[in-house]
């Protein structure tokens, strides 16, 4: 994805730009460049947006790819795809460190701040792709 600002903007809070907007434009991109049914779409999207969320949260890419051992086609398209999803791993994390920021700048402790926003993030996420129109 493209931005006309940079996720240090975002993290600072200059720019407001958060978790459903990012999605929404991960969802487009995927849709953009994926050819299939609703269950590929949705496979890829997921596959992306994980991998992008586990780099963002300094989860190393081999004991991520790890989950997906059994399955080595999925594997390497992952490992095709870390390179071209270094942007948007850079954005998520500043939307996740504008998050846990928020919250320590209203007086709650950086740790319980990081829990938080990981349990926010959880609901957020659960639900499917962004429906796209």
């Amino acid at each position: 994805m493209e931005w006309e600002f940079t996720p240090r903007e975002v993290a600072k809070g200059e720019i407001v730009y958060g978790l459903a907007d990012f999605r929404q434009g991960l969802a487009e991109e995927v849709r953009q460049n994926v050819t299939g049914d609703t269950k590929v779409f949705t496979r890829t999207y997921h596959l992306l947006y994980d991998l992008c969320y586990a780099l963002a949260t300094s989860k190393d890419l081999n004991a991520h790819l790890a989950a997906y051992a059994y399955d080595p086609p999925t594997v390497g398209f992952l490992r095709e795809m870390q390179p071209m999803m270094a942007s948007n791993v850079d954005m998520l994390g500043a939307i996740l460190q504008r998050q846990i920021m928020d919250r320590v700048e209203a007086g709650i402790p950086m740790e319980r701040s990081v829990d938080e926003v990981a349990d926010w993030h959880r609901k957020a996420v659960a639900e499917q792709p962004p429906d796209m129109h």
